[in-house]
């Protein structure tokens, strides 16, 4: 078992057969000596200061103020100690006692888990036909994205089961080629409907994005489309698909924020207000140029809003 520390970073943690386990932050506390002694140092200092900004105010009776005051904040820090602090203190044990049990409790019952969840060759031929029958489901169904979605989910789950099964497994053993099969065929299957699951959804949310007029829903539904091919290039990052979906949702973000930022300035400058006008404009810019991206779209568009600046800098100049 890993040797393992009691504290760090102020997260309370278990020395436990299982392993490390985190219990949440450990409430602060302080011994009640410790506690008062800083209760009553503070309070004194706070009443020379309030006796000090009184007294600098003409205050008639500056130290009855300033003792009044002084001693509700001590009565606060009882308060504070033995009501507030305790309670936490008290919710916190209880919840470690709890979870100690718990632990123990799955740490005298793993050796049976572990031979109750082996993928013996039965469960792994009934799994993967589970899998394959969902698989040819959402292919009659294809333009379901839940159905997509279902499908990678379970083949990840076995993937991982399998992977975990590989760690123990010996070179001998009758279950190895079956295994090394079903994980084959599931990641084949995992990769068609991780991606068609994206292609799904991220059409949808795009249809949404140009159909919606308020901008920051626009910019909502693109940004979820992004959203949806940056999960699938966490496990393909090199599919050629994905990467220009990716391009193509980016430049669409930049092209929603830019143009809303030009329209406020063409009504700024259909008011007379140049100087604002010209300040959204570089608005606009600065979207065009965040990331560091150059294309023949984004210079053009550059183009045409440094030339409208430059109008509306001599519109200013002849006015003034």
């Amino acid at each position: 078992m890993p040797n393992l520390t009691n504290r760090k970073d102020d997260i309370y943690y278990d020395r436990r057969p299982v392993g490390l386990r985190k219990t949440g932050p450990r409430p602060f506390w302080l011994p009640a000596s410790n506690y008062y002694v800083f209760s009553v140092a503070l309070t004194i200092a706070f009443f020379f200061v309030m006796w000090g900004i009184l007294h600098d105010a003409n205050e008639d009776t500056p130290w009855i103020t300033a003792g009044v005051s002084a001693s509700l904040l001590l009565c606060g820090a009882v308060v504070l100690r033995e009501v507030i602090m305790r309670r936490a203190r008290t919710k916190f044990l209880r919840q470690q006692r709890l979870m100690d049990n718990t632990v123990f409790d799955a740490y005298y019952k793993l050796g049976d888990n572990r031979s109750q969840n082996k993928l013996t060759l039965e469960k792994n031929a009934a799994v993967l036909r589970e899998i394959r029958q969902k698989s040819e489901a959402a292919k009659v169904l294809n333009k379901f994205s839940a159905g997509h979605h279902e499908v990678f989910e379970l083949c990840a789950d076995y993937i991982d089961r399998v992977d975990t099964e590989l760690k123990s497994i010996g070179p001998s053993s009758n279950r190895l080629s079956s295994l090394l099969k079903g994980r084959t065929a599931a990641a084949d299957l995992h990769r068609f409907h991780m991606l068609k699951w994206a292609e799904i959804e991220s059409r949808s949310m795009t249809n949404d994005a140009n159909n919606l007029a308020n901008t920051t829903k626009k910019i909502e539904a693109a940004q979820r489309a992004l959203n949806v091919i940056d999960t699938a290039m966490g496990y393909y990052p090199a599919e050629s698909n994905l990467l220009q979906s990716h391009d193509v949702l980016t430049e669409m973000i930049v092209s929603i924020k830019v143009s809303h930022w030009a329209e406020r300035a063409e009504r700024a400058a259909f008011k007379g207000d140049y100087a604002k006008a010209r300040s959204l404009y570089r608005d606009a810019l600065f979207y065009l140029g965040r990331d560091n991206i150059h294309n023949e779209d984004r210079e053009q568009a550059a183009a045409f809003i440094n030339t409208e600046i430059e109008k509306l800098q001599s519109l200013e100049n002849e006015n003034s």
